[in-house]
């Protein structure tokens, strides 16, 4: 029999009005006692290493490197555990309860907006919703369904981590690949740290890598210590339910919902001007400057390209391409970034190499950094690059490394150097213009290079 409870967080509301009751300090050693492994079945007995049956009745034991980024040392503690019905998220949930904690599992119900019943009806919720419940099933743990409606979203977020630990948790458990290191019962006053996970393709500390210090001294990833195709064989071997669901490959709250279809419903449309950035050749229009990233080539819709965006006058809505993006002199090695965090207070060193990420990907960039203050933005960072980027964009993060350590991020304030891209003082003019109609129409550009010439008959010489 399932044990779901459907809520709308009426334990969180008074929480919402309070001060932080996050207490930055780990769970104290009466509550660390020593427990026995879990086998990866409610029905088996507790025992190290021991074998349950899962599925077809396939053994299944817990083997140590699978649960140490699940505190197997620190069993049992409370935790809240977020589930979205993928397997990632139900194979973390396994190993947590393997390793003797006390699981409760939630499933967060984002944007539950009356505005948007119709809208939100296209996602696959109920099929979500089903898996998970299945998986806490198969273990008795119980499965906490969280409303996040209009009442809740500009609050709840923030404080969900101080008010899961007034509910008596200890930590937040999820499916992301990362790994934190949390201080020992005797050295509970040093910080906790986040260091790149097993699976460095499937890695997202460059997504938490803006999380504060409190924040991330009450989280687990038990997934941090093991790679994919592992998390792909658990699933077969404990018999899940969705071993067989394909990974999400867009943001996990929207479903099937596409990006761009969830920010007209939400922020909506506003017409502005194209242009160009050399000439500042008025283009063409398009819905509002938020649906376009520096570099993004679909759906600009433009005649004579391929076209890219490269720069966004967001005062004046305004979007500015070329076609030259990824000609080799425009491309830069250097930028700012401000709004830092860091995991420890210190951070960086003055002049230090690093490596840093400037997007969700495997690859890094060797780096030096240069401390600044400025009037404008308190503390950046200066950042050279040791080889050329070609998608810094303004507002995007930047995540900071030493060896397999995040130290944290900032947001990048801009790119300069030499071979910046330029916006011709035309382009700049027209886009502060507030009467935008006197343009007239748009100049349509053709690219010659895809005119195909007619072949000449061969002269035959007598």
């Amino acid at each position: 029999m399932l044990r779901v409870a459907v809520s709308t967080l009426p334990a969180l509301r008074p929480l919402l009005r309070r001060r932080p009751l996050l207490n930055p300090k780990p769970p104290t050693r009466s509550r660390l006692l020593q427990r026995t492994f879990r086998a990866l079945s409610s029905s088996a007995p507790h025992a190290t290493a021991a074998p349950s049956t899962a599925g077809a009745g396939e053994a299944v034991e817990v083997e140590e490197h699978l649960t140490r980024c699940a505190a197997a040392g620190r069993a049992p503690l409370q935790v809240a555990v977020l589930v979205s019905g993928g397997v990632d998220s139900s194979v973390a949930l396994r190993l947590l309860h393997a390793a003797g904690h006390r699981c409760t599992a939630f499933y967060l119900k984002i944007w539950f907006q009356e505005d948007f019943r119709n809208f939100w009806s296209e996602c696959p919720w109920d099929e979500d919703l089903k898996y998970a419940q299945a998986v806490c099933d198969k273990i008795d743990v119980p499965l906490e369904v969280v409303h996040l409606s209009d009442e809740y979203w500009n609050h709840v977020v923030r404080a969900f981590l101080e008010a899961i630990e007034n509910l008596g948790f200890d930590y937040i458990a999820s499916g992301h690949y990362a790994h934190v290191v949390h201080p020992s019962i005797e050295n509970d006053d040093a910080p906790s740290l986040l260091q790149l996970s097993k699976d460095k393709i499937k890695d997202q500390t460059y997504f938490l890598s803006h999380l504060s210090q409190s924040q991330l001294r009450r989280l687990l990833f038990p997934l941090g210590c093991i790679r994919k195709d592992e998390v792909r064989r658990l699933a077969a071997q404990m018999g899940l339910p969705n071993q067989g669901r394909k990974d999400s490959q867009g943001i996990c709250f929207l479903g099937k919902v596409k990006f761009s279809e969830f920010v007209e419903r939400h922020i909506g449309e506003m017409e502005g001007i194209i242009l160009e950035a050399e000439s500042g050749d008025y283009l063409g229009n398009h819905r509002g400057f938020w649906f376009y990233t520096i570099g993004q080539r679909q759906g600009l819709r433009l005649a004579g390209g391929p076209w890219y965006v490269v720069e966004k006058d967001v005062q004046n809505n305004v979007v500015f391409v070329s076609r030259n993006y990824y000609s080799l002199d425009k491309r830069r090695r250097t930028f700012r970034v401000g709004s830092l965090n860091w995991f420890d207070d210190s951070g960086p060193g003055n002049s230090e190499r690093l490596k840093c990420k400037v997007r969700h990907s495997p690859e890094f960039h060797d780096c030096t950094v240069t401390k600044e203050h400025t009037d404008e933005n308190g503390d950046v960072l200066v950042v050279h690059l040791s080889d050329d980027d070609q998608g810094l964009a303004a507002g995007q993060f930047a995540a900071f490394y030493r060896e397999d350590l995040c130290l944290g991020s900032g947001i990048i304030l801009d790119s300069w150097d030499e071979m910046s891209f330029p916006v011709c003082s035309r382009a700049l003019e027209i886009a502060r213009l507030e009467d935008k109609s006197s343009l007239g129409k748009p100049v349509r550009i053709i690219n010659l290079e895809h005119i195909v010439k007619p072949e000449q008959e061969a002269i035959k010489v007598a």
